[in-house]
């Protein structure tokens, strides 16, 4: 999320004057052709049926807000603004069949040409947002990577059509870190970093969820991390409140609807009512994480396990199985 914070803080997302700033955590040192995500939905449902009783359930996939910043660990106006999405990702675990062997994020603020995945096993911290307190430059997170499941998302996003590349330079940015030390505080869950791609293409962010659906059954959690709502110019201003409702309650209906009118809406989710005034055009990165998710889930059942008003929008969550 990239907007202008309460103490006249300068935007998040867009760096003025240099790169982000990255800190080390005990650091080491042309797409090809686009099956139908219903063809790997297909497939993938014969190779992975839902479990019988007794076997073990499969990992969920979420779609979950990240806030502004480094919003959950300073000062805010009003001081609560963000406290509820905070309870709500704190509990987040708790609602898992067991703990994840790894988590797979799918964060708005990495975009790449083709597919892309941190590589390292210690990646560092993108402090990738701006005119902050500096309290918030030394948060730290220090998850392993993943380097063996890096190189298998990548090969799967390949067999299916999607070239993919791991980055063993990349470190985990805040789309990764602050949602993750609120949901997992501990940071010792391995965790893989996957980028978005830059085309913007909702269909073929289907097709990576799908690709990657069968890690669901080894006790991998994949999470997208967005945001339902992002204009910045609509934050704080009343008469978004409308228009971010609007497409809240069909991005929610479109979600817990029948598993393929789902994903055809999604591709199209550009003519929802409202869509364009709450992800402007080609600024739709934030809604796109969800569309992996949701393409993981195959035919697993979506629901909405969160929403509030923030800054006089309206911001969901969604989780899938």
């Amino acid at each position: 999320m990239t907007f202008h914070p309460p103490r006249q803080a300068e935007n998040e997302a867009e760096p003025e004057g240099g790169p982000p700033r990255q800190v080390t955590q005990e650091a080491e040192p042309s797409p090809g052709p686009v099956q139908s995500p219903f063809q790997l939905h297909d497939a993938h449902a014969m190779s992975h049926p839902h479990p019988l009783p007794g076997q073990p359930e499969r990992m969920p996939t979420w779609f979950i807000p990240h806030g502004g910043g480094p919003c959950f660990f300073m000062d805010w106006n009003p001081p609560d603004a963000w406290h509820r999405m905070a309870a709500f990702l704190k509990g987040l675990q708790h609602t898992l069949p067991r703990r994840p062997r790894a988590i797979v994020m799918v964060s708005a603020h990495w975009l790449q040409p083709q597919f892309a995945v941190t590589g390292a096993a210690h990646p560092e911290l993108i402090f990738d947002y701006y005119g902050f307190p500096p309290h918030t430059y030394a948060l730290r997170y220090p998850a392993p990577g993943d380097p063996q499941l890096a190189a298998r998302l990548a090969g799967l996003l390949g067999q299916a059509g999607m070239p993919a590349v791991a980055d063993a330079r990349r470190g985990f940015d805040h789309g990764m870190f602050i949602p993750l030390l609120l949901m997992f505080p501990d940071a010792d869950i391995p965790v893989v970093q996957l980028s978005l791609r830059d085309s913007l293409d909702p269909a073929v962010h289907l097709q990576a969820g799908a690709a990657l659906a069968g890690l669901r059954d080894e006790d991998v959690l994949i999470v997208g991390s967005g945001m339902s709502f992002h204009n910045m110019r609509g934050y704080g201003d009343p008469r978004f409140g409308p228009v971010s409702d609007a497409f809240d309650q069909w991005l929610t209906a479109t979600v817990e609807g029948e598993a393929g009118a789902r994903e055809q809406a999604l591709i199209q989710w550009a003519q929802a009512p409202s869509a364009r005034l709450c992800h402007p055009p080609r600024a739709e990165e934030h809604l796109l994480p969800l569309m992996v998710v949701a393409g993981a889930a195959g035919g697993d059942a979506g629901r909405r396990v969160f929403s509030d008003r923030v800054m006089e929008t309206t911001l969901s969550a969604f989780r899938f199985g």
